[in-house]
């Protein structure tokens, strides 16, 4: 039986994730309060920075930038979009 949870992004009662989805704090928040359509979500999101930003996932500035993001993403504002991104 999967596990729910009361989504932070969605406002509502959802199927959690399976396990925490990145280490260490932030990973454990995200599990107890990010279901899995939220973190596809986030995964879309996120993908779209890369490719804007043309974001290296190996550079440690672009980690650094990517987690900041997944934070305000969930749990604050939400996430931004870049200045000059036009959605198709």
């Amino acid at each position: 039986m999967s596990r729910t949870v009361h989504c932070v992004r969605l406002k509502q009662e959802a199927e959690g994730l399976d396990r925490p989805p990145y280490p260490g704090e932030l990973g454990q928040r995200i599990f107890d309060n990010v279901s899995k359509q939220a973190w596809q979500e986030w995964l879309k999101h996120q993908t779209m920075l890369i490719n804007e930003y043309r974001l290296s996932p190996i550079d440690p500035k672009a980690r650094k930038m990517l987690e900041e993001e997944m934070e305000k993403f969930f749990f604050g504002e939400g996430g931004d979009l870049p200045p000059d991104f036009k959605p198709e």
